[in-house]
């Protein structure tokens, strides 16, 4: 379940596989004059000041168990939605989203933890006006993933559950169980999809529309 609450601005998200390129469609939005609109905020996964480091001391030290992992984004994402995500929409304006609520539900039940358990956890948090998710194949996201660095980081490769001893064949794994458990949210939640393969001038154009027709619903013209 996701709360309905009362706000005046728009709260847009976007999804995918790590290589769906769904962090530069979304910067290429921000980059979009929809500050026309109103006050725009962008905020990231994982990128509270106060749980940040934590987060980040406990992942190199491998000392996190899936429902550590767990409970600590889900610590990181609250302390921005009452800071940050929240007042924005109450004051009418824009929060992007890079990541929302969804990644959790995929990523942890991905790690063996109860999808019921990780939505009471993430209660408290509002439906987004749209949310977005980047769909590519898994070995495409994959290849894309490798062409930047030589093998994925620890817990992004699933090294965590022992999936596999080899980091890469881990990842494969790892990132296929979160594609199949988006499958099960974007029914469930009736995300929008786009095809993450298109040229990505494509993509930032279906992404804008789908965007301006939000705006319209919500009173944004």
């Amino acid at each position: 379940m996701i709360t309905t609450q009362s706000y005046s601005g728009v709260l847009v998200a976007v999804e995918g596989l790590d290589g769906s390129g769904k962090s530069t469609q979304l910067s290429l939005l921000y980059r979009w004059p929809i500050q026309k609109y109103s006050c725009v905020v962008l905020t990231e996964w994982n990128s509270s000041p106060v749980l940040r480091d934590i987060i980040r001391r406990e992942k190199k030290a491998k000392r996190l168990s899936p429902t550590l992992f767990s409970t600590l984004h889900c610590a990181d994402f609250a302390e921005r939605y009452d800071r940050i995500i929240y007042p924005v929409l109450q004051s009418g304006g824009i929060v992007l989203c890079d990541r929302y609520i969804f990644t959790a539900f995929v990523r942890d039940v991905a790690r063996g933890c109860d999808p019921v358990w990780i939505r009471k956890l993430y209660s408290f948090a509002c439906h987004p006006d749209l949310t977005m998710y980047f769909r590519v194949p898994q070995n495409i996201a994959q290849q894309r993933v490798l062409s930047r660095r030589s093998r994925p980081k620890w817990y992004e490769a699933g090294m965590d559950i022992n999936l596999s001893a080899d980091r890469i064949e881990s990842f494969s794994l790892f990132q296929q169980r979160v594609s199949d458990e988006y499958d099960n949210v974007i029914s469930e939640y009736s995300l929008n999809e786009i095809d993450a393969t298109l040229p990505p001038k494509e993509q930032q154009n279906l992404f804008r529309a789908t965007l301006s027709n939000t705006f319209k619903l919500k009173g944004f013209e």
